[in-house]
């Protein structure tokens, strides 16, 4: 059963065996021979209708419509006829017309001679045109250039009739092929910009050459395309009445790579049993209130995992699911071919708590996400589009998705830079905590150094001088050992990094091409790894000695220290008790003094190394944060040539304009999280006003007060709070990114008039809409799937943009809408229009409620059912003569 629209292969010209008599030939095989040759033929083109017409006659008819018809082939019967002017035309009739019908309509159009076919009627060309329509035929010109075509008789008045809607363009050439030819006569004429032959319905283009053997129709030039849904001479005559959307020639079918999801089928819940095809370009789910047009959409979502983008969509998608997947733990199934992966065709399930499942073409479980197979696809839910647009950074997420260029390769580098940053702040931090510790202690050093004269007062110096000299033999002995085990963990570290060559095993490398180089190389590998354990071996025994050479001796040091000591203790006892402490008291405190003094000294030199390292760190910083800033810049030049092609593919509908770094409530966010004293937001707007940088600031602040309310003309209160900012935060200052703003503005004027933009924040909310669904109908190989856009669009932009947009966007991308909208399936002409009803409280698309508005039971139901149905089809039929 036919259920959506598509292109059918259509050579409408086809004669049968007896007409090269005309030509003054004679045919060489029977009538069957040639009817079966004819079949082949058409069989290997891919010919799915053609029209016979002979010359005047419908002879044969019957054979071969008898033939094609067993072998799927829709055929209307018809006849190649010449008017009083000897204007040739092609008259097609319904495929159920019988030969003895077909006579009498050919008795009907007042031929010369009913015996000669060739000879020409006695009706005008445009008495016959009005009389085939009147008969319920269908009529073209045919080979409208030549000798005996309407425009070569520069018959305009001809042309202009209504009730001519079609024109067979000689050959394989289409419109653009006629440039220049007669000084661009025809093609002027075909693309309705010749005054003197100006349609109100612009003329069909077809390519129907004579089929007059049956080779002659495998060429391009004896066939176009015509969409229907079911191949029916109903559906045909309608498709001319909006041939923009339904009549192409072979050349002009578009090469369409996108992805589709091709079916849809339901197992459990409330759409239990619903299995649906989509047709790859426009589809409309429509229904009353209640049917379930958001559930299928949500179950779609649900099934690829995608998250919504809005929280009031988060919790309308769980409701959904909950109530109309759950309950029966129901299960959706997604076949659908993907333009990533290369035209390669996937199934994806999902059961009710459970994740996705992905298989491919031959059942096997796929490592792929959904998402991985159709990563562009958007999918809105009702009123999620309207949510978006009130918020400034989803809008500019959405157009993020649609800008290319090179700037993503610059968010890397940031980021790469960003990370270093942070590294150099955590070591700036961590270094002056150290330089802090260390110079807490060198400042107990002149105190102690001080002390340590008192003592020297009382003539104890010259007794206890050797013990600053043993606490500096401690220090160097225990940095001697320290040295050696630096050496064995160099050797430890060594040892890990020797190169494994399992990696290189036979098994590995024997399927290889060049397998015997890589062996080579392995041999080579193993020839250092051999060596190096040799030398290793060598290096831990020179280790090893040198620990044991060093034992006695550090014993022996440890023991002369000790006896040293000893000494000490009995010089201890000839001090003179002093101030109430005995000698040993005095000798012990003044011990204790001078190994302090002897353990800070060491760390003056260490406090210089730690500024050198600070300065190191600070200089390493400054040429960081100029690589930020080339980055920014280059993705800030990248983004914006990106923003002006993507406005320029928005053709005058809507102007984007990007700010780099203008989203300035970031610092105010940063500043507001630093807790400054007396300070709150009101106070920092100052910093939404100006256009200086987050590093510009910081460096500011380092300068000091009266540079900081010089230079940005802020308060005392501001001025104190910031300098006390201590340097951590000064830093994380430096590194913060401010993200870019996109001004979005919409051309509000309708039809040719000058274009006049306003902003979005200025705009209905149908017209906030209207210009983020312009970006979503932008390019995009993936689907888009959106429940009732209309809730929040104006119609006027619906009728005179959207629509327009669809009818073009469609050719190359899928779109599926749930809507109770007239205007969208009805205009935007879609392939696929499914009625959602209800039985038992179960959704249903019955395959008769499906297909396009070809289709009359789908038509009647749409007129009911949509809001505006009627007025729509009305406005329709005025439009497009539809029946």
């Amino acid at each position: 059963m036919f259920t959506k629209a598509r292109f059918f292969k259509c050579a409408l010209q086809v004669n049968p065996a007896g007409y090269i008599k005309y030509r003054g030939q004679q045919q060489t095989i029977t009538e069957d021979e040639y009817n079966q040759n004819l079949l082949a033929a058409s069989l290997e083109a891919g010919i799915e209708v053609i029209g016979l017409a002979d010359h005047g006659s419908v002879d044969g008819v019957d054979k071969i419509r008898n033939l094609f018809v067993e072998n799927g082939i829709v055929v209307f019967p018809g006849f190649e006829i010449a008017s009083s002017e000897k204007i040739h035309f092609v008259c097609l009739f319904d495929e159920n017309r019988t030969s003895q019908e077909l006579e009498r309509i050919l008795g009907r159009l007042d031929l010369l001679d009913p015996e000669d076919g060739i000879l020409p009627t006695n009706l005008t060309a445009i008495q016959l045109i009005d009389k085939v329509n009147e008969i319920g035929g269908f009529i073209f010109a045919a080979h409208c250039i030549n000798d005996d075509g309407v425009l070569s008789r520069k018959m305009n008045h001809v042309w202009k009739h209504e009730g001519l809607m079609a024109a067979q363009i000689p050959g394989d050439k289409s419109i653009e092929d006629l440039k220049g030819i007669e000084n661009d006569f025809y093609r002027k004429v075909f693309l309705n910009k010749d005054p003197n032959y100006k349609r109100e319905r612009e003329m069909a283009a077809i390519n129907s050459s004579d089929v007059a053997k049956p080779e002659d129709i495998k060429a391009s030039g004896a066939s176009c395309l015509i969409k229907m849904t079911n191949p029916c001479f109903a559906s045909f005559k309608q498709a001319f009445l909006d041939a923009g959307s339904r009549v192409r020639l072979n050349s002009d079918k578009p090469e369409s790579y996108a992805s589709a999801i091709e079916r849809i089928r339901f197992v459990g819940g409330y759409l239990d049993s619903v299995d649906i095809e989509l047709s790859d370009h426009l589809n409309a789910v429509i229904g009353g209130r209640g049917t379930g047009k958001s559930t299928l959409l949500e179950c779609i979502r649900y099934a690829f995992g995608l998250e919504p983008k809005t929280p009031n969509a988060i919790k309308q998608h769980k409701s959904v699911i909950d109530t109309n997947l759950g309950k029966e733990r129901g299960l959706v199934e997604i076949t659908l071919r993907s333009s990533v992966m290369h035209g390669r065709r996937f199934k994806v399930s999902r059961k009710h708590g459970s994740d996705p499942v992905v298989v491919d073409s031959q059942g096997n479980i796929s490592p792929y996400l959904p998402t991985d197979l159709l990563p562009g696809i958007e999918l809105y839910g009702q009123n999620e589009i309207y949510e978006m647009t009130r918020d400034e950074q989803s809008r500019n997420q959405l157009i993020e998705r649609f800008l290319e260029g090179e700037h993503e390769k610059f968010d890397a580098d940031i980021a790469d830079v960003l990370a270093k940053l942070k590294d150099n702040r955590e070591s700036i931090k961590r270094v002056l905590g150290q330089k802090d510790d260390i110079e807490a202690e060198v400042e107990r050093l002149p105190k102690l150094l001080d002390q340590a004269k008192q003592y020297q007062a009382l003539g104890i110096d010259e007794k206890l001088e050797l013990i600053p000299k043993l606490e500096k033999e401690k220090q160097l002995n225990d940095q001697i050992g320290e040295d050696v085990a630096s050496v064995q963990l160099a050797i430890d570290a060594l040892k890990n990094s020797l190169p494994d060559t399992l990696y290189l095993s036979d098994t590995n490398l024997d399927s290889l091409p060049h397998a015997e180089l890589l062996k080579q190389q392995r041999e080579v590998l193993n020839a250092l790894k051999t060596g190096v354990q040799q030398t290793l071996v060598q290096l831990e025994q020179l280790t090893l000695n040198a620990n044991q050479q060093l034992l006695p001796v550090k014993q022996s040091l440890s023991e002369k220290q000790q006896l040293e000591e000893q000494k000490l203790e009995l010089a201890f006892k000839d001090i003179p008790a002093s101030q109430g402490k005995t000698g040993r008291q005095i000798g012990a405190e003044y011990q204790t003094l001078l190994k302090q003094i002897e353990q800070i000294r060491p760390k003056q030199t260490t406090l210089q190394d730690r500024q050198t390292q600070i300065d190191e760190l600070y200089s390493s910083r400054k040429k960081l944060l100029l690589e930020l800033e080339q980055h920014t810049s280059a993705r800030a030049s990248s983004i914006t040539k990106s923003v002006k092609r993507l406005t320029r593919k928005l053709e005058q509908k809507v102007r984007l304009t990007l700010q780099p770094e203008g989203g300035r409530q970031e610092l105010v966010n940063f500043l507001t999280g630093c807790n400054l004293e007396g300070v709150g937001p009101k106070r920092l707007a100052w910093v939404l006003e100006g256009n200086f940088s987050p590093s510009s600031l910081a460096s500011t602040i380092r300068q000091g007060e009266s540079e900081l309310g010089r230079k940005f003309g802020i308060s005392g209160t501001v001025v104190s709070a910031l300098i006390r900012l201590p340097e951590v935060k000064l830093m994380e200052m430096e590194e913060l990114q401010l993200p870019d703003t996109m001004a979005i503005e919409l051309n509000v004027t309708h039809g040719e008039r000058e274009a006049v933009f306003r902003s979005i924040d200025e705009l209905s909310t149908g017209q906030q809409c209207t210009a983020v669904l312009h970006l979503l109908l932008l390019d995009n190989q993936d689907p888009l799937i959106l429940d009732q856009p209309e809730d929040n669009l104006d119609n006027a932009f619906i009728a005179e943009r959207i629509v327009a947009e669809l009818r073009r966007a469609k050719l190359s991308r899928q779109f599926l809408f749930a809507t109770h909208n007239a205007n969208i399936p009805v205009f935007g002409d879609a392939e696929w229009i499914g009625v959602l009803s209800v039985e038992d409280n179960k959704g249903l698309i019955l395959p008769e409620q499906q297909g396009a508005i070809d289709v009359p039971n789908v038509q009647a139901l749409a007129a009911d059912i949509l809001e505006g149905g009627k007025s729509a089809f009305n406005q329709r039929r005025e439009k497009y003569g539809f029946v």
